[in-house]
Formats: C-alpha cells, structure tokens, sequence
C-alpha cells in the first residue's frame, strides 16, 4: 500500500498541479538512481542466488524484451493519429510527456490529440506487476526489501504525476483520472499480495525467473524512458539527483 499509494498522489498532484519542468526531470532521474540500487542488489542478485547465472540472465533479458516491445506498442498508441511525429517536436518516450504536467509549456499534441496519459498508465502497470511481485517476495521472506520499496515509491510518483496531467489536458475529468489510477493501485497492490504469499514459500529456481524478469524490466524502462527523458528536460544537473537516489536506495538496502 506505500509503495502503490505514490500513483495516488502523484496523480492528485498532476490533476491540481504545474510544476517546474526542471524539478519533473529531477523527480525523474532520482527515481532512476533509486531503481538502479534496487534492480542490482534486491531483485537481480537475489535472482542470481536462487537460480544460478543462467537463469537470472535469461529472465532479465526476457524481461527487458518484453518491456522494450510493449513500450514501443504503447509509444506508437501515445502519438497523435498514425503520423510520426516530428524529431524536433518529441524526442523522448511519447507516453511520458512532461510538457502536460510543467508550468513553463503547453501540453504538446501527444496529450492533447494522442494517448500519453492512457499508455503511461498501461506502462506503469505493466511494469509494476514484476516489481510488485519481487516486493512481495522480499517481505514475505523477511529477507528486506525497503530499497525496492523505496524505488517503486519515488518512481511512482512522477510517472503518475505526469500521466495524470497529459489526461487531464485531454480534458478527462479528475475522478475519472483519479479512478483509473487508483485501480492500477489496487491492482499493484494484489501483485505484493500474490509475491508475499503463494510465492514467498515456492521453490527459490520458481521464484528466480519472476526476480530476474522484474529487473529486466526495470532495465529496459531506465535506458526507454526515465533516463532519457530527465537528462532531455533536466541537463547534466540530472546527474547529481541519480546519484542522491543511488546513494538513499542502497542505504537502505543495507538494512
């Protein structure tokens, strides 16, 4: 509930909220620097342990394919009719237009006429379930699990914030927004549950593929997404907030 509660607020915030486009690209990158501590220590190496090298290769890199394909599905569902769009108008992650939710510019014609809202939304799902899981793993075994807590929170948060915004430049009204995020919370939610229960006691070669397939996935949504996005809006700035987000998240890996 924490660590799904972020989509909540995030999109609270982007349905009432502008924010300094500057401070979206710093949310973004230290949330990446967070998902970078997590997705090595706390969903990749456990992966390693409990199913040796080959297993814990294979699911990340399934995972990272998987994730990569239904982003570029979900990228071209984001833009505005069947046209590409122009390099100098976008250049990032279509779904992840930060321009709906900053204060210094207009929500570009990927939220106005496209998707990036919706896609976002399913991204965020997509994505959330193998992390979830992993999380539920980690707790229900007692074996930590608070950095990548602690990632999912702060990566949450933007995503939601700026999914909420390209909706509501859409012109969807704030219930129907907070409603759609709440239920991918509630489902982000059931997946801690099913990691934490049934999970949690199954054979550790079981539980090494859905690890690996959740940090592949995170793999594939920091180089696809969040990276390029808060270094395009951010400038070389971004550096210094990953780096605060590694440093947070394997602090508290260590405990």
């Amino acid at each position: 509930m924490v660590a799904s509660s972020a989509l909540i607020a995030g999109a609270f915030v982007g349905v009432r909220f502008e924010l300094p486009k500057r401070f979206l690209a710093m949310l973004l990158s230290f949330a990446a620097g967070a998902l970078i501590t997590a997705l090595t220590f706390e969903l990749f190496e456990d992966a390693y342990e409990r199913g040796g090298i080959v297993r814990a290769a294979l699911g990340l890199l399934a995972g990272a394919l998987v994730f990569t394909i239904l982003s570029a599905i979900l990228d071209r569902w984001a833009q505005p009719g069947s046209d590409p769009t122009p390099a100098d108008e976008f250049r990032g992650s279509a779904k992840l237009d930060t321009d709906a939710a900053a204060a210094e510019k207009a929500p570009s014609k990927v939220s106005t006429r496209g998707a990036a809202g919706m896609a976002l939304l399913a991204a965020v799902t997509l994505d959330g379930v193998p992390e979830n899981v992993a999380l539920g793993v980690a707790l229900g075994e007692g074996t930590g699990g608070l950095a990548l807590l602690a990632a999912i929170f702060v990566s949450n948060l933007p995503e939601a914030l700026v999914g909420a915004a390209s909706m509501r430049s859409q012109g969807r009204s704030s219930g129907a927004i907070m409603g759609l995020w709440t239920i991918c919370a509630v489902l982000l939610v059931a997946a801690v549950v099913l990691g934490a229960g049934p999970l949690s006691g199954a054979d550790p070669k079981t539980v090494s593929l859905p690890l690996a397939f959740a940090a592949g996935a995170v793999i594939a949504s920091l180089a696809d997404t969040l990276m390029p996005e808060a270094f395009e809006h951010g400038g070389p700035a971004v550096a210094m907030s990953t780096a605060a987000g590694f440093v947070l998240s394997y602090v508290l890996s260590l405990g």
